[in-house]
């Protein structure tokens, strides 16, 4: 029989998951919630449950997906992840049972779990400590290890550590802000966290390194410090790289100081093979779980494995509790186990592992790994054999900008892969995968890698064209007159240029509206053209102002051209502004010097006509008397030349002059005749026209040699009448062509042409 309220929880429960899971948005869902918050404004309303749910689900999508129409998805958390939901309802259910029965109930629930996970995990006589935050289970750890060396420290204090400065060693590869968290919750100073550097001649550049350790040890207690603690890694959190575990124990136990283990690759302590470096992790002091991450579990607590024999102190470092509540956290994690069960648990991360063993990946990562060195120098390292060994992650090493690009790209494209971006110390921005962090989380299937490892096929070889052509690209502005190469590192693309504009005195805030102004119009230039190429303004924050940046290109991009392009386009619009500027001022004063040389000519009118012919009367009756021929004198403003010309010419020709021809439109001096579909800016195979052309002039060169050539004759044959009337027809052929082109040769035939064109003029 069960229990009508655990029954009607759990019925609860399934109903409020399909509604939170459900994404599509329904017009009575939004306006009950914009009711509901409408009415809850200044005091609280009584509401059922739906329509809270409904309102935990708006806020839960976000006000923005009404904007985009790519709905978001939630993560599907599965039957064992409401395993783990249901566990924290019956937390709170539970813990108004009365005191016996609470304190029985945790007792089983806390040991279950505890023994368990170090069966499980392979940890041999441990306890457990089952904490929210990742981090404080080190954080309790801490002061267990300060209570046990400084034995007065539970009367004295602080003072105590005062007189033998203690100091916890953590690696540089570890994550980011742990020893100032730490000695921020344990009111130390900084000075008592000694960060241990990285190998940097033998061994991984992730790993601590050993030798150094044991000096930096050497030092401390000489100088009269205590050797308290030492973090340690199985798995870096940027390479997933595993530190020598056993060389480590070895140096704790030989200043007699506390090991604690934390990393990704615990989690192989489940399967069947773990490797020495990772199995070495089971003799340490302490250790951290995030069995979340690993399991797909939302909700369950991490959990700190230790091993210490006072329970007293283990009280006061807070990592066991007298409340029974506080035994209440690892419910969750008690119903999730219960439900996967060993082979599941198993199951779920030998499929991550496999997941980042594949061969089809391992091979194909090492193209990742880019290396730059000083301004555009690339080399290309394979690292298939140091992928095998990392095993949970991989990571690859490239420009910072590209690696960004790269990883946002695989994110979008391959969204169930869990590919992020991460920040090393030395490497810079690193494309990650690691699927025992993320796949039980995603539900990453072989399926998944291998659309990963299609995209990588597919953008790799573009990124590579892109950095390879840089310093091609940066050469040829910086020699082409009128453009400015922009260095931005944090583009991703093929490089940033801007054209200047040549001022004529202006002042700056009128030179800089005319450089935004022509760079804008040049970008708008640049993308009607038909290229593959994608011309932008940059990014939306942080990017240069009035510079057209150019995204990725491919192997086949001829770099000249495009300069040529882009310079031979600014020019071209720069002409036009200028003309467009000066067009107002040069109509003014060509208007002003019209109407100056139409009342000069006005005036010699008068003194040619005479005074009589300006009487009204008079004038008249003279003009009909003696008519006075006068020639019309007007002007004309050519627009082309900014000068009046006068309009003789069109009275006599009887037609509008075209006047000074205008300047040709600056082009592209490496234009070029294109294949059918060849797109601009795309190198062409120069070798097939020249293989083309050269078979074309040979050939006509052997049609010329057999015309030229006599008859054969077979040996002994004579020439009868017929074959020599034929060589007399060919001979006076040759004769005629040899007079018609001596005729061109003497320039007979232009001289006959000009007669021609004269005698047509003259009719």
């Amino acid at each position: 029989m069960v229990d009508p309220t655990l029954a009607e929880m759990g019925k609860n429960l399934n109903e409020a998951m399909k509604m939170l899971e459900d994404n599509q948005r329904y017009v009575q869902r939004i306006t009950t919630t914009k009711t509901i918050a409408v009415c809850a404004k200044g005091r609280i309303i009584n509401v059922d449950m739906v329509s809270i749910l409904q309102l935990v689900q708006n806020l839960m999508h976000g006000e923005e997906e009404e904007e985009t129409s790519q709905a978001y998805r939630l993560q599907n958390v599965g039957e064992q992840g409401h395993m783990a939901l249901l566990g924290h309802s019956l937390a709170a259910y539970i813990s108004v049972l009365d005191r016996e029965r609470l304190r029985k109930l945790t007792t089983r629930i806390l040991s279950d779990t505890t023994l368990w996970l170090c069966r499980l995990f392979r940890y041999e006589n441990g306890s457990a400590y089952y904490h929210e935050d990742d981090r404080e289970g080190l954080l309790k750890i801490c002061r267990l290890v300060i209570h046990t060396r400084y034995e007065d420290y539970t009367i004295e204090g602080f003072n105590v550590l005062y007189t033998k400065q203690p100091v916890i060693y953590i690696s540089s590869a570890a994550r980011t802000g742990l020893g100032q968290a730490l000695c921020n919750q344990l009111g130390l100073p900084l000075s008592c966290m000694c960060r241990v550097p990285c190998n940097t001649m033998f061994g991984s550049q992730h790993q601590m390194d050993v030798a150094l350790l044991d000096r930096v040890i050497k030092d401390d207690v000489e100088s009269g410090k205590l050797p308290l603690l030492l973090v340690a890694n199985a798995g870096t959190p940027g390479a997933g790289h595993t530190d020598k575990l056993g060389r480590l124990k070895e140096l704790c136990e030989q200043y007699n100081m506390w090991l604690h283990v934390e990393g990704v690759n615990l989690a192989t302590l489940a399967l069947g093979y773990v490797s020495s470096s990772v199995l070495a992790a089971t003799k340490c002091d302490s250790m951290t779980l995030t069995l979340g991450s690993w399991l797909g579990l939302p909700a369950v607590p991490a959990v700190t494995l230790y091993r210490h024999e006072d329970p007293s102190l283990s009280l006061a470092a807070g990592l066991t509790s007298s409340q029974p509540v506080e035994k209440l956290r690892a419910l969750p994690l008690w119903l999730s186990l219960q439900y996967l069960g060993h082979d599941g648990i198993v199951e779920r991360i030998k499929h991550a592992s496999q997941l980042v063993s594949n061969s089809l990946l391992a091979h194909c990562l090492w193209i990742l790994c880019f290396f730059e060195y000083g301004r555009n120098k690339v080399q290309i390292a394979t690292t298939v054999q140091a992928i095998s060994r990392w095993r949970s992650r991989s990571v690859c090493f490239f420009n910072c900008a590209l690696s960004l690009q790269l990883g946002e790209q695989l994110a979008q494209l391959v969204p169930a892969s869990g590919v992020d971006v991460v920040e090393l110390e030395d490497e810079g921005t690193c494309v990650r995968f690691s699927p025992l962090m993320t796949s039980a989380v995603l539900g990453t299937e072989i399926q998944d890698v291998d659309q990963l490892v299609d995209c990588l096929k597919m953008k790799i070889p573009v990124l590579t064209s892109t950095l390879q052509l840089r310093e091609e690209f940066e050469q040829e502005v910086r020699r082409t007159v009128g453009l400015l190469y922009i260095e931005d590192l944090s583009w991703p693309g093929l490089g940033v240029v801007r054209y200047n504009y040549h001022s004529d005195g202006k002042n700056d805030d009128k030179q800089e509206k005319e450089l935004e102004k022509i760079n804008t119009e040049l970008l708008k230039k640049l993308n009607e053209l038909e290229s593959d190429l994608t011309f932008s303004l940059g990014p939306e924050f942080g990017g240069q102002k009035n510079c057209v940046y150019i995204g990725m290109v491919t192997e086949d991009l001829d770099v000249s051209e495009l300069v040529e392009t882009i310079a031979a386009t600014g020019r071209e619009i720069e002409e036009n502004s200028r003309l467009l500027e000066n067009m107002t001022e040069v109509v003014r004063k060509g208007i002003q010097e019209a109407q100056l040389q139409l009342q000069k000519a006005n005036e010699e009118r008068l003194l040619e006509e005479g005074l009589l012919r300006q009487i009204p009367v008079v004038g008249s009756v003279l003009n009909w008397f003696s008519p006075f021929q006068a020639s019309p004198k007007g002007r004309t403003f050519n627009l082309t030349a900014g000068s009046l010309e006068s309009t003789e010419s069109t009275y006599v020709s009887k037609a509008q002059g075209t006047g000074t021809t205008p300047p040709p439109t600056p082009t592209s001096s490496l234009a070029k005749q294109r294949l059918p579909g060849q797109k601009i800016f795309k190198r062409s195979l120069r070798s097939s026209d020249a293989f083309s052309e050269t078979s074309s002039v040979s050939h006509c060169d052997d049609l010329e040699k057999v015309d030229q050539r006599p008859p054969a004759l077979f040996p002994g044959q004579e020439q009868g009448p017929l074959e020599t009337e034929k060589a007399e027809e060919q001979k006076e052929v040759a004769q005629a062509t040899k007079t018609d082109t001596e005729d061109i040769q003497s320039d007979k035939l232009p001289r006959d042409c000009t007669k021609v064109e004269e005698q047509e003029g003259q009719r």
